[in-house]
């Protein structure tokens, strides 16, 4: 109650990508694109991996919960946006600022989590597979997804808190097509050293221990994979585990460049935040199921019985 009597400003205008209201149409045409491309896939890879019993193996099932994890994180931000593009207004209340910045770091630290447990799932796999049943049972893989959430959860709140508790006496107007703790920081009436400063801490704390995980995971896995005999064991362990280094660059490499800096603003931030929350969630599902055989086969089968049915109820 204390944040909420000292804040004088009760809603903010996100500026979006560009003032020219020449280009806000194109703007929205992209984003609208983007978003329901990012919804079908995200959602065809969730749906093939539930119904396919075959694809009922860790492997699949961490993949299904990242593809849950992109379409959610798109919808965090790009709604919005698509409305702003259209309105005159462009406001957005504090409250749903704070919930905008909740959700997304919420979202944002469980993806960075979950891609670091897919890489010691690989390393399982390949590195035991004699007992990678085992140790990868269906118990210990739902409380892998439950913690990479609490995760999240804790990063959220360690993002969230001590930049809600910055003063926002005006101006109100963000640079910004969507809330974050830079942005928003940039507003505040009073120092923002403690905000930054655990800013940059936690979102350093995370990617630490995501580089360091994952670079001993893959540091294991290469080691593994050479040593096989076989060829064809080698190109499948190596397509699988270049997906997955793919996506891990396309999030982590833009996403530390925007947290693990000074509060200054930096040209092309706004291209960054584009490609990180729009770009990335729908580049995903067409990276796992261009280079995945069983997942394109399966969604094959998933179509053909659709259409059978539809074929059925028709005549």
């Amino acid at each position: 109650m204390a944040v909420r009597n000292e804040t004088r400003v009760t809603e903010f205008i996100l500026l979006g990508l560009s003032s020219n209201p020449d280009l806000q149409l194109p703007f929205f045409i992209f984003f609208l694109l983007m978003y329901l491309l990012t919804i079908t896939g995200n959602q065809l890879i969730v749906v093939t991996i539930y119904v396919d019993s075959q694809l009922h193996t860790p492997m699949y099932f961490f993949l299904s919960n990242l593809s849950f994890i992109d379409l959610s994180f798109s919808t965090v931000t790009v709604p919005q946006s698509l409305a702003n593009f259209l309105s005159q207004s462009k406001t957005i209340s504090f409250r749903n600022c704070v919930a905008q910045v909740f959700f997304l770091h919420l979202l944002g630290g469980t993806e960075c989590f979950h891609l670091t447990l897919m890489a010691y799932d690989r390393y399982v796999a390949i590195c035991n597979p004699l007992r990678y049943t085992t140790i990868m049972n269906r118990r210990v893989c739902i409380l892998m997804v439950i913690s990479t959430w609490v995760g999240g959860l804790i990063h959220s709140f360690a993002q969230t808190l001590p930049t809600i508790q910055l003063p926002f006496c005006g101006p109100n107007e963000i640079n910004h097509f969507f809330c974050d703790t830079h942005p928003l920081s940039l507003l505040a009436c009073s120092s923002t050293f403690f905000s930054e400063t655990a800013d940059i801490f936690n979102s350093g704390s995370l990617a630490l221990v995501s580089f360091l995980v994952l670079i001993t995971s893959y540091t294991y896995i290469i080691s593994a994979i050479l040593k096989m005999n076989s060829n064809e064991g080698r190109r499948k362990a190596f397509s699988t585990c270049a997906s997955h280094l793919m996506v891990v660059a396309l999030t982590f490499g833009p996403s530390a460049f925007i947290y693990l800096r000074p509060s200054a603003t930096i040209p092309g931030e706004k291209l960054l935040s584009v490609f990180y929350t729009i770009v990335t969630p729908w580049l995903n599902p067409f990276i796992y199921t261009l280079r995945n055989e069983k997942v394109k086969k399966a969604m094959r089968k998933l179509v053909g019985r659709k259409c059978t049915f539809h074929a059925m109820h028709t005549n």
